[in-house]
């Protein structure tokens, strides 16, 4: 795990190269808490491109490791972030008569570039985002992991390309402009995140997922996929067989993720999905194993430490728990934006800061999380609660559209955010039942919620193109030409939830907040053979006589006790409405004018009647208050 940047101009004539080293080093000191053990810079001799890396020493810790790395027979450069669990096997097939320098997977991929060119990034299993430099083509060939495990941002501005593991390294070079984009804001408002490819900033884009890109000295050549998502056909005769293709390829997961010259530890809450994490650890080593959870001091409702202890002590763990105070979180909240340079305003998030900060203090670097199970085996409780909305969705969406439109008509004085609204809404739309992650503010709310002039600047913008974004994607994952509609609910909820939750929630979390500690988190479900096994799962094997997770829970009934499997799901999150809330409601009320005046996006009388309602104790406003919270803060920090 490590940060790496780089900057490419496009003009004719190079600048000094003091200068293209400075840019670069700044870029380096914003990712340092990225790669605490090295760090470098590299500018070509033309000064036309330079490369940078901080690093967090994993495998080959010796200086063999240090990067930016070159290709000493033909001059080709690389910066890497990320580990490719495959890499020795990629050795032994692919690079037999090759003389290694290092005992690192960086080295890898620059040796099998010079063999096979682009066609060795498909060929790569991990987690990664990289930038090699071709010295005979001149180019930058940069390329991300199938799964979206590693970040990258980049942007091309004033005769620049540049990119970088965290927008904050971007915006230490002069020329990247910091310019706030309203319809992403709005799509924010919607999904407590930012949809992809898009930043909160013009101009500065997310690199997607299973591309590769080619820039040359005079622009952007090509960027395209070498990877897309397929449903694949699952060969099994009974539910036992499939039982077992999940567990031998989740076991063959957890072994890769163990490869490490440094400890691997493991987050455990007590849950299914972590604690077959640890049980299978337990499983491919004899080494000891430290394992990680946190409690809240007098919080019984959200602390699992007990669960947890007991999947300790039945693997053999050496097991270590944080009690979180309340000061804890008071003292961290005002910092959160000061991690997350793109906003995510999700309180469940928080407690992975905590639990790193613990991995960290115990020497650990590595960790292995459970991650990803919830999205592609159907785990939550609204699944099934959707589930059976479906029917009635799919009975009204029969009746005529002028009378939806009338239907709505009579119903929207009434709103109170019943699903009955919401089908009624959506419908008139013609648009999908299901959204993923809409958990904030609905569209049938933005009206009287949002300031007229915020909601003119995005003018017809709709927050529903980024689920049709996704239906296209589930579309060609299904093997069809044109978009389809949702037939299959729990097939499309696993889909969307791994692209939008997996990719843009949770592996972000992890990252942000681990790296926070310089910790390297690897979530095994999220593997992307894993990933196509998942979602490729019959439907009615995810949630059976409902039982969520059903297939999923029958393939560890090997490892885990029915205690364990069978118990109800808590969920890993924080009480920041019993500890917080006075100083969230505290924060807004103080700086509430003058955040109105300055950006005008709400409804000032609107959101000062939510908040006295959220202080009454409407437990359905929480949200509402911390995403106006935290946009407070995000602003003042990033704008």
């Amino acid at each position: 795990m490590c940060g790496i940047n780089g900057i490419i101009r496009f003009d004719s004539n190079p600048c000094e190269s003091q200068r293209m080293l400075n840019h670069l080093q700044r870029m380096n000191n914003a990712l340092s808490h990225r790669g605490p053990d090295d760090q470098d810079v590299w500018c070509h001799e033309h000064h036309m491109v330079g490369l940078g890396q901080t690093r967090l020493s994993i495998l080959d810790l010796s200086s063999a490791g240090h990067q930016p790395m070159p290709d000493l027979l033909n001059g080709n450069m690389i910066s890497y972030n990320g580990e490719i669990f495959n890499y020795r096997r990629l050795n032994d097939y692919y690079l037999k008569d090759e003389k290694f320098e290092s005992g690192t997977d960086t080295e890898t991929i620059l040796k099998l570039y010079r063999k096979m060119g682009l066609e060795m990034v498909g060929k790569l299993n991990g987690m990664f985002a990289f930038c090699l430099w071709d010295e005979d083509k001149s180019e930058l060939i940069i390329a991300r992991d199938k799964s979206g495990k590693k970040p990258l941002y980049f942007t091309q501005q004033a005769g620049h390309f540049a990119f970088s593991s965290e927008l904050k390294a971007l915006f230490e070079l002069p020329f990247v402009k910091k310019e706030l984009d309203n319809t992403v804001l709005y799509d924010f408002l919607t999904y407590n995140l930012v949809p992809p490819p898009n930043t909160m900033f013009k101009g500065v884009s997310k690199f997607k997922p299973g591309y590769y890109m080619r820039i040359g000295l005079k622009g952007i050549i090509e960027y395209k996929p070498y990877f897309d998502l397929k449903k694949i056909q699952l060969d099994f005769e009974n539910e036992n067989d499939l039982a077992d293709l999940v567990f031998n390829k989740f076991d063959e997961s957890v072994r890769d993720r163990m490869i490490s010259d440094v400890p691997v530890g493991a987050f455990l809450s007590g849950g299914v999905d972590s604690s077959a994490v640890v049980a299978l650890m337990r499983k491919n080593t004899q080494q000891s194993i430290k394992t990680f959870t946190i409690g809240f001091e007098g919080q019984p409702n959200y602390d699992e430490v007990a669960y947890a202890g007991k999947v300790s002590k039945l693997f053999n763990t050496d097991h270590h728990v944080k009690t979180v105070k309340p000061q804890d979180l008071i003292d961290f909240l005002p910092t959160i934006v000061d991690i997350y340079d793109e906003p995510q305003a999700d309180t469940t998030s928080i407690p992975i800061y905590f639990i790193s900060q613990l991995a960290a203090e115990e020497g650990i670097k590595v960790v292995l999380n459970g991650d990803g199970a919830d999205e592609l085996f159907a785990g939550y409780s609204n699944y099934k609660r959707n589930l059976k909305l479906f029917p009635y969705f799919s009975l009204l969406s029969g009746i005529p559209n002028p009378l939806l439109k009338a239907l709505y008509g009579i119903a929207a004085p009434l709103n109170n955010g019943h699903p009955a609204f919401d089908m009624l809404a959506r419908l008139k739309e013609g648009q999908e039942f299901f959204w993923p992650g809409a958990r904030s503010i609905k569209e049938s709310d933005k009206k009287r919620k949002l300031d007229r002039g915020f909601l003119d600047s995005i003018s017809l913008h709709s927050s529903y193109n980024y689920v049709e974004s996704l239906l296209d994607d589930y579309s060609s994952f299904l093997g069809k030409t044109t978009r389809t509609k949702v037939r299959d609910l729990v097939e499309w909820m696993s889909f969307s939830g791994f692209k939008h939750a997996d990719i843009e929630r949770f592996l972000y979390r992890s990252d942000r907040l681990g790296m926070a500690h310089s910790i390297e988190s690897r979530s095994p479900f999220l593997n992307i053979d894993m990933v196509e096994l998942g979602l490729s799962v019959p439907s009615e094997y995810k949630i059976k006589n409902g039982e969520a997770k059903y297939i999923l829970k029958k393939a560890f009934e090997r490892i885990l006790p029915n205690e364990v499997l069978y118990r109800k799901k808590m969920g890993f999150v924080l009480p920041i409405r019993e500890w917080g809330a006075d100083t969230i409601t505290g924060t807004i009320e103080d700086g509430l004018d003058s955040f109105i005046s300055n950006y005008g996006i709400f409804e000032k009388e609107i959101l000062k009647k939510e908040i006295q309602e959220f202080k009454n104790g409407n437990k359905n406003l929480t949200n509402t208050v911390w995403t106006t919270y935290f946009l407070m803060k995000w602003f003042n920090k990033w704008l």
